[in-house]
């Protein structure tokens, strides 16, 4: 038996196998299927009588098994299918399935259309407000045709059919009149169908918000408002006696209140628009007070009703003088009901205002924060900057507004602040100010958010501008909190203008799409390297980017304040050649003989010129560039032309019958400097038109009678001739590498070649043409004080250095150090010039530093710090004319305002006192503490220019710390001074590329740079700075813009000796005049040369007078004072030089340099920016002259073999050049 059902088994099993397929592809087939296997297994079980018929029948069954072929699997089961896919198969199991078949029930479709759809409920609550202020409205109407002295009522249920006879006792209270009023069919029916629609709203609006708790939808507010105000009308259709009952709907302000703003949230919803909180609280509050009045003067009319009869006015009257707190008791409550409701409202108003208006006093105190927004049709019909930092402090914030709003232009516009900081107290004082606080608005937000943006209107300004926070101590982190501003900005308006403030040179090229970018690693320290060879260059280029008009120190009585606050005015302008009154009539003429004859002429100064059809600016382009009619000039001046009114004085004295005199005959006379230093017109006084025929040879006076002459300055030609550009006498020749070189320079630098440095460190830096080394110098030669296998050096001294050292102290050797090399080894710097270069690092430098300076000559490094003495000898200080002392990253920031110098100016005061005869150029990050360099605590001179530098802030100058004697001289600079840079841009859009091109940033083909030249002996008899203008535009084509002027000056330390009193001006303007013929030209000699190489007759002299005008002479007592003093300060010194000297042999160096050191600190220097032409020359002087580009003058075929020749000499440097750090 168990073989036959393990034999059945197996048969029921292949049967089954086989109509798989079927069942597959057939599901209503496998149920037959399945009912015929059951039937055959019935069969077999009823054929089961004998063994031997069912042995048969499986032998049978076997061998039909064997004869017939094996049936193909199902599709599942083969490979090819089940790679490729059967679509049949899939098609038959694809499942349709619906979505969102929740919302396809009859509840969802209402509650989509009532709640859930912000424009149909939107639709829905305006009708709903609708008919809440209907039903105000019919009550309204109701009162006034309702007369309680003719009620009559009908009986109701409430009131009793006849009235009450004492219901004219004031005693008594007729209740009929309260709960029964005379309302008329018509009104009634109109009520009852507003009623019988809101009733319907809703329940229905109830049912579609059930969410599951009957009772709390039950006891809502507004919930039951709409029962009282709608049930009593349903039930009077049913029941007529109850149509004259009281139905307090006026209570529906409140359900209109709140749909109301539900309304206004919906209606913001639907447009995708927020509005403020602000505005929505304010909202709020007005309608609760509304309701609150309106609720009271219909309750108390109608109550009143059994009392006194007041009318809605007289109640709605009664409301106001009562919310009000006058009270003025004329009309009153008469029964205690209407009373207990004043009690009620009284009670209500409250607790209910007071948090409304604490409410809106707090968003008001935030808003204030936030600073609000600026508003779109202010946007669209005024104009407006965007101002976005990182965090705001006052000195910022003044310097732009007083830069920004110092041009004419700009003074309607407004300034909006965008700032993620909430706003300090000084900052809110100053903007509280009435000058600025109709101008700038202050928002508190992130330029990172497009709402922010949205709130300054940053689509419609007319620029941004993005500063950086340099008191940062992660300045790489601040750099790339600017980028992303600068990117966001940029995503939100396409079309702003963007002017970006970035601090490192390697983040440069992140914003170049910006229409402006000044790096200030890149200009500080191009700047501070001008300074070693240009003394005072961040003095001359910080006055040019500042807006003056030349009226600071104009009360002095000290002549050189005077002279040098005048000059401070002088700025860069623009103009077409083709409509300027300056320079129009050159046209045609050489850019030398435009320059030199507009300065004769009108005073003015043309330094570049631009062509039309060429985006480049030229700074002295030479001679061989002619001027074009459509060519624009850049030009220094007090102000611009469109400024200025001309007066011919030639024609005045024609008609006048005086003589007519040229432009040099008094130097008394300025041909431009009559100018009324103003925002306004100005008048240029024009002596001579045309120039005298004498005037091309100025010669010399007779010396001793004798007959004999100088030779005269040669005129400046019209057009350029080759042979007549030759080097001025005055100057050694910048050409002197392309040319013939002697003997003696050959020998100084004759393993200097010429190229491009092979390895920036950064991405965007500018190709300059520089002195390099033939081959890489190893890494191991560029330490200072540590000898290697290439040589045994191991301080200044040994090697040997024929010029005077440059050292730089600075913190880390970043990548605008870079910058500070590259000036100080440009091709056009003489090679016998060159000084050594020492960087003095408080860290070591990288290798990646390490291999971009290494192919420059005479440049070093040495690990050590300013405040060590030890590092300061090793690195050869005494053998250094300048030290740079850059500022410190990690001393930018302090807890305490302005204290982040405090270190800096420290060791810079200790060096002043250990080398008195060094030039050190100190960084620092306020310019306020400028006061505190070289700082001598009993100088009553400095006490004065501190009184002065008071009194110009007063008068609202903007450089008022111009007087500062370190700032006059150029030994103190702020990189924020150049912060005035980006802010000129707005309006002056070329400012940036002349201060690179002056700076030697950018070195354009055919573009001059900025170089200085000294008056020797041998110069004075050029005179005039007028002379000096003639005789370097007719010899070597050069263009003066200025004179660093020293002076010496004995620094008193009594204060009865020097005074600087503002009430002095009115009488020294009366003896002005006297003043300038007395101190007419005189020769400058010198008094102790050894000491004192700088003191003058002139200014011996001047100290005399100075000293004369105290009130009484000087006593016995401060003689001998000053006596002692000078013997203190001699002992002083010599405890001094005592100690460094020990330390010099304790290191082993040799002490003859420090003992030739001498004290020359009773000398006072400034700049003179396009002094008048006839201004006196003297001793010392060193001039500003722009030269022309020394290349632009040789041979094209001799530029293409210096090229070829210098390509194959930079070869050694082709294979670091993709090492550039990102």
């Amino acid at each position: 038996m168990n073989i036959f059902f393990n034999l059945r088994g197996s048969v029921v099993r292949q049967m089954e196998e086989r109509a798989v397929p079927e069942s597959v592809m057939s599901p209503p087939r496998r149920s037959s299927s399945s009912h015929g296997d059951r039937t055959s297994t019935e069969t077999l079980q009823r054929n089961n009588s004998s063994n031997s018929g069912v042995i048969l029948d499986i032998s049978s069954l076997k061998m039909a098994e064997v004869d017939t072929e094996v049936p193909p699997l199902p599709p599942r089961y083969r490979f090819r299918d089940l790679l490729l896919g059967d679509q049949t198969f899939q098609n038959d199991d694809r499942v349709q399935v619906e979505f969102y078949v929740n919302e396809n029930t009859f509840k969802e479709r209402l509650k989509l259309f009532f709640i859930k759809n912000q424009r149909s409920s939107l639709r829905i609550r305006l009708f709903n407000f609708s008919l809440k202020i209907l039903t105000c409205a019919l009550y309204i109407v109701r009162v006034s045709l309702d007369n309680p002295d003719d009620f009559n009522p009908n009986p109701c249920a409430f009131c009793r059919t006849e009235i009450c006879t004492n219901a004219t006792d004031p005693t008594k209270i007729n209740w009929d009149l309260i709960f029964c009023v005379n309302r008329r069919v018509p009104v009634w029916a109109i009520q009852v169908s507003v009623a019988l629609i809101s009733f319907l709203e809703t329940m229905l609006i109830t049912y579609l918000s059930y969410k599951g708790n009957i009772w709390e939808q039950i006891f809502q507010i507004s919930f039951i408002l709409e029962m009282i105000n709608t049930v009593p009308f349903i039930i009077t259709i049913f029941w007529p006696p109850l149509r004259n009952i009281f139905v307090p709907v006026f209570l529906n302000c409140w359900l209109a209140k709140g749909a109301l703003e539900n309304m206004i949230n919906d209606f913001h919803r639907a447009i995708q628009r927020t509005h403020s909180a602000m505005f929505n609280q304010v909202f709020i509050l007005i309608c609760t007070l509304l309701c609150l009045v309106f609720t009271g003067a219909c309750g108390i009319q109608h109550l009143e009703r059994a009392g006194k009869h007041l009318t809605l006015f007289d109640s709605f009257y009664f409301c106001i003088v009562t919310f009000s707190t006058v009270g003025y008791g004329d009309v009153t409550p008469q029964i205690w009901p209407s009373q207990l409701l004043v009690v009620i409202l009284i009670c209500v108003a409250l607790v209910v205002l007071p948090l409304q208006f604490e409410e809106l006093a707090y968003l008001w105190m935030e808003s204030q924060k936030l600073g609000g927004n600026y508003s779109r049709h202010r946007a669209q019909t005024e104009k407006h900057v965007v101002l976005c930092v990182s965090s705001l402090k006052i000195d910022l914030l003044m310097d732009f507004l007083n830069e920004f709003y110092a041009h004419p232009r700009l003074q309607d516009y407004y300034v909006v602040i965008l700032c993620p900081l909430e706003m300090d107290l000084q900052v809110r004082r100053i903007l509280q100010i009435p000058l600025w606080s109709q101008r700038v608005i202050y928002l508190q937000g992130s330029a990172l958010k497009d709402q922010d943006l949205m709130r300054a209107k940053m689509d419609d300004a007319e620029a941004c501008f993005i500063l950086s926070s340099r008191n940062e101590v992660d300045r790489t982190a601040a750099d790339h909190q600017t980028i992303l501003r600068a990117w966001a900005a940029k995503d939100f308006a396409p079309n702003c203008p963007l002017y970006v403030q970035i601090l490192k040179p390697e983040n440069k090229f992140h914003v170049k799409f910006a229409d402006h970018v000044v790096c200030e690693e890149e200009f500080k320290y191009a700047m501070l390297a001008l300074n070693c060879v240009c003394p005072a260059t961040s003095t001359l280029v910080t006055l040019l980017v500042h807006t003056s008009r030349g009226q600071e120190g104009q009360l002095s009585p000290e002549q050189w304040q005077r002279t040098y606050g005048r000059c401070s005015g002088n700025e860069v302008y623009h103009i077409r050649l083709c409509d300027s009154k300056f320079f129009g009539e050159y046209d045609g003429k050489s850019f030398t003989y435009a320059s030199f004859h507009a300065h004769k002429k009108y005073g003015v100064c043309l330094i570049g010129v631009k062509r039309e059809d060429n985006k480049s600016i030229l700074l002295n382009p030479g001679p061989r560039h002619i001027m074009a009619a459509a060519d624009t000039c850049y030009y220094i001046n007090i102000t611009k032309e469109e400024n200025s009114a001309f007066i011919f004085k030639q024609e005045e004295k024609h008609n006048k019958g005086l003589p007519v005199s040229g432009l040099y005959d008094a130097p008394s006379r300025l041909p431009v400097h009559s100018i009324i230093a103003s925002m306004g017109t100005v008048a240029i006084d024009l002596q001579n038109p045309d120039p005298p025929e004498e005037s091309s040879k100025l010669t010399l006076p007779t010396e001793n009678g004798a007959g004999s002459r100088r030779p005269s300055i040669a005129p400046v030609l019209e057009i350029a001739d080759s042979s007549a550009i030759l080097p001025c006498d005055l100057l050694s020749d910048q050409s002197e590498d392309e040319t013939n070189q002697s003997d003696e320079e050959g020998s100084v630098g004759s393993d200097f070649v010429k190229g491009y440095p092979p390895n920036s460190p950064y991405i965007g830096s500018s190709p300059t043409l520089c002195h390099l080394l033939p081959q890489k110098a190893p890494f191991c030669c560029l330490r200072l004080d540590k000898g290697c296998t290439h040589n045994s050096f191991e301080d200044a001294k040994a090697y040997g250095f024929k010029n005077k050292l440059i050292i730089v102290s600075a913190e880390t050797a970043g990548n605008g150090l870079y910058n500070f090399i590259v000036p100080l080894r440009a091709y056009y710097r003489p090679r016998k010039e060159l000084n050594p270069i020492v960087l003095l690092l408080d860290y070591p430098p990288d290798n990646h530093f390490l291999e971009a300076i290494c192919c420059f000559p005479m440049v070093y490094f040495m690990a050590g710090t300013i405040d060590n003495l030890d590092n300061l000898l090793q690195c050869g200080i005494i053998y250094a004319d300048n030290l740079v002392v850059v500022d410190k990253e990690s001393t930018m920031s302090a807890e305490e305002d302005y204290m982040a110098d405090a270190k800096t100016i420290v060791n810079v005061q200790t060096m002043f006192r250990l080398f008195p005869s060094l030039s050190i150029i100190t960084e620092l990050t306020h310019p306020s503490n400028m006061r505190f360099m070289q700082f001598r605590a009993k100088d009553c001179y400095s006490l004065a220019l501190s009184k002065l530098e008071k009194i110009e802030r007063d008068k609202g100058s903007n450089l008022a710390f111009m007087f500062r004697l370190p700032f006059a001289a150029g030994r103190v600079f702020s990189i924020s001074m150049l912060d005035t840079l980006l802010y000129q841009s707005f309006v002056k859009d070329y400012m940036i590329a002349i201060i690179r091109l002056l700076l030697g940033l950018d070195t354009t083909p055919g573009s001059g740079y900025l170089g200085a030249m000294k008056i020797t002996e041998e110069d004075l008899w050029i005179r005039t700075y007028g002379r000096l203008f003639q005789k370097l535009c007719s010899s070597s084509a050069e263009i003066p813009i200025g004179i660093y002027r020293t002076e010496s000056h004995m620094f008193s330390t009594s204060e009865s000796q020097v005074s600087i009193n503002v009430e002095q001006g009115a009488e020294h303007s009366e003896r002005r005049d006297t003043w300038k013929e007395k101190t007419a030209h005189r020769n400058s000699t010198t008094s102790d040369q050894s000491e004192h190489p700088l003191l003058r007759k002139k200014s011996m002299q001047w100290a005399r007078r100075l000293s004369r005008k105290s009130a009484k002479p000087s006593s016995r007592a401060e003689r001998i004072s000053q006596q002692r003093l000078n013997l203190y300060r001699r002992s002083e010194r010599q405890e001094l030089s005592e100690l460094v000297k020990n330390r010099m042999k304790h290191l082993g160096l040799p002490t003859v340099g420090y003992d030739e050191m001498n004290d020359h600190q009773n000398t006072l220097s400034y700049v003179l920016i396009n002094p008048p032409p006839d201004t006196m020359l003297e001793l010392n002087d060193i001039v500003y002259i722009i030269r022309s580009d020394p290349l632009a003058h040789m041979p094209e075929d001799s530029q293409v073999g210096q090229a070829r020749g210098t390509r194959n000499q930079q070869d050694f440097g082709t294979e670091t050049r993709d090492e550039t750090h990102l």
